[in-house]
């Protein structure tokens, strides 16, 4: 149980330490903002055929290309992904 305890002790540390502006042992991802409207184009897909390919509803697809809403954390990671690599991530989500 101790193992335990000082692993979540040593992360809380290591948060206060980043809070104040001290990033030495943080591992900090910048993630890009993205353009969905122009991923999905450049993939040539419909909004029915990139929100199925990717697991998206196309009502978070829809909002994202408006404007309403930006995608976050997990959605945001795919579409850079996606803008990047988009047959690997077909390739990988088709097996």
């Amino acid at each position: 149980m101790s193992s335990v305890f000082d692993s979540i002790k040593q992360g809380l540390d290591e948060a206060v330490v980043f809070s104040k502006g001290k990033t030495s042992k943080a591992v900090v991802h910048n993630i890009d903002p993205v353009d969905v409207k122009n991923i999905r184009a450049n993939v040539g897909m419909s909004q029915n055929e990139f929100a199925n390919a990717f697991g998206i509803s196309v009502s978070t697809l829809r909002h994202w290309e408006r404007g309403d809403r930006t995608p976050r954390g997990p959605a945001l990671v795919l579409l850079n992904v996606v803008a990047k690599e988009p047959k690997t991530v077909l390739r990988a989500l088709s097996h």
